[in-house]
């Protein structure tokens, strides 16, 4: 059985980038997501939080560098890299992550938004402000 270092990587490569296919594989029903401000709950709450990122990078991946596992928590940092508006964009973050049963039970996930915004410039990040705000707001209200 792989350990829970291996399933953390294995989630944050293969489902946060689209494989929501494989979601069971890796996380609880009651699953709960903290993603910088936000938080999403369950299956259908971690769609939404793949959703957010998909819609800002259609050509979505994550990279693990690290894992450090102790006891029930894996804490992994990543890199993330994708293309919005033709701009490529590289991120690096931090998800802790704990396990209840061999799965992902809570992750604690944070990203670096002002360099998000330095790297697509102020065009761009108006841009994405302005035809994702209701997308965002509505996740913002959940």
């Amino acid at each position: 059985m792989p350990s829970n270092a291996e399933r953390a990587k294995e989630a944050i490569e293969v489902v946060c980038p689209g494989g929501l296919d494989r979601m069971e594989e890796f996380y609880r029903p009651d699953f709960h997501d903290h993603v910088n401000a936000m938080e999403f709950h369950g299956y259908d709450g971690a769609r939404e939080s793949v959703a957010l990122y998909r819609r800002l990078f259609a050509d979505l991946k994550f990279v693990v560098n690290k894992t450090v596992s102790e006891g029930d928590y894996v804490a992994t940092h990543w890199t993330l890299t994708g293309t919005n508006r033709g701009r490529a964009v590289t991120l690096t973050g931090n998800t802790l992550s704990r396990f209840e049963d061999g799965l992902i039970a809570e992750d604690w996930g944070s990203t670096d938004t002002i360099e998000l915004a330095r790297q697509l410039g102020a065009w761009r990040t108006l841009v994405m402000l302005a035809t994702e705000w209701r997308f965002l707001l509505e996740l913002a209200r959940t």
